[in-house]
């Protein structure tokens, strides 16, 4: 599929697939044995721009489009899935300050963390509120010149190195969704901030993600946007990130298609390359039909990324069918490769472990439908 984008976008693509073709790729089996934290990447990633690509211009970001924003996090993920995690992470934090707060806390958070010099966490579900945060249980009360936050969170993406939280409380416990208010914390810098060990994880081992608990008090100026805002703002972040999942998505279905085709080539039966055989073919040709429609799905949210228009719906729509189909696509890879796609001397297992979480983070499978009936049905 050829992504709409302008040169200087291509340029910077094309800089990124070196960059993940002669760095991360090669280093994506150590970081899952040894489940080594993929900030290890973040100087050279900083050097090259990439933790503000989805910041603009005015901010020290790249400023890209959203099909070219789209093509740079599928690349990522297509050489390593842990950074790719690591990295849209960090977008979740820096898109819930740009999208919620005002102009003070844009100019002090964002133009550091365009530059990679600090690193962001979105800090949003928790153990009895996943898959629906007006259930949340954390609160903000406010106290002195600020508020006290108090709760926990869970699975919360880069906390352990992070510099700044962007976490979510209720200011209102009696108003569901609309009492729900966004707070930029400083884990480094707060008092009562504690940060558990990562969890254990089947995939993305090197995508580290943590629990948390808040008994800390923030200034009034760490509010993003006004009490009662962080629903709102919370949900137009996911509907970028859940874009961002899908580019992760198809990044390791396209890994795990371009695996298959190589194995199927060079794997010899009866003196024949399996490449030869009907059946083998058709397995590739579903893979591709299924990939190539998974993108066209993610691209038309993309390019409506940034339009002012709604598109939450078509967010949705990228994110069910790019991560179901990527499961179904590294499956088959998987096949080919038959008994030793199930060893790690392969990267087949890898692939299908790292995709697993993708259909329950950020909106689960059956969240995503939930919202795509609910748009139908209005």
């Amino acid at each position: 599929m050829i992504y709409p984008m302008t040169d200087d976008e291509r340029a910077v693509i094309d800089q990124i697939e070196r960059f993940a073709a002669e760095v991360l790729a090669p280093e994506a089996a150590r970081l899952d044995e040894d489940a080594l934290f993929a900030t290890r990447h973040l100087p050279a990633m900083a050097e090259m721009g990439l933790m503000g690509m989805n910041l603009p211009e005015e901010y020290g970001g790249l400023g890209l489009s959203g099909p070219a924003l789209y093509a740079a996090v599928e690349t990522v993920a297509g050489a390593c899935g842990s950074t790719a995690s690591m990295m849209t992470a960090h977008f979740l934090a820096t898109d819930a300050i740009l999208l919620g707060a005002g102009d003070a806390l844009r100019a002090r958070i964002l133009p550091d963390a365009a530059e990679g010099k600090t690193l962001g966490a979105f800090a949003l579900t928790e153990p009895q509120a996943g898959s629906n945060p007006a259930d949340m249980s954390t609160f903000a009360t406010r106290e002195g010149d600020g508020y006290r936050i108090k709760g926990s969170k869970c699975f919360i993406s880069n906390a352990g190195a992070a510099d700044f939280i962007v976490v979510f409380a209720k200011t209102d416990r009696s108003a569901g969704a609309r009492g729900v208010s966004a707070f930029l914390v400083e884990p480094k810098a707060t008092d009562g901030v504690d940060i558990a060990p990562n969890e254990r994880t089947m995939g993305l081992k090197g995508g580290h993600v943590f629990g948390i608990s808040f008994d800390c008090h923030v200034p009034a100026e760490t509010l993003i946007g006004a009490e009662g805002s962080g629903f709102k703002t919370a949900m137009k972040v996911l509907d970028n990130g859940r874009i961002e999942v899908a580019a992760q998505a198809t990044g390791i279905a396209a890994a795990a298609q371009a695996a298959a085709i190589s194995y199927a080539k060079e794997r010899k039966v009866g003196g024949h390359a399996i490449a030869e055989f009907q059946g083998l073919q058709w397995m590739l040709t579903d893979n591709a039909t299924e990939l190539e429609a998974a993108r066209a799905l993610a691209m038309q949210a993309a390019t409506l990324r940034g339009s002012g228009a709604r598109y939450s719906s078509e967010s949705a729509f990228a994110k069910l069918y790019a991560t179901e189909a990527a499961w179904r696509i590294a499956d088959r890879a998987l096949q080919i490769h038959g008994g030793y796609g199930y060893t790690r001397d392969f990267p087949l297992e890898r692939y299908l472990r790292d995709l697993r979480i993708f259909r329950i983070y950020e909106g689960s499978s059956e969240i995503q439908r939930t919202i795509i009936a609910r748009g139908l049905l209005a």
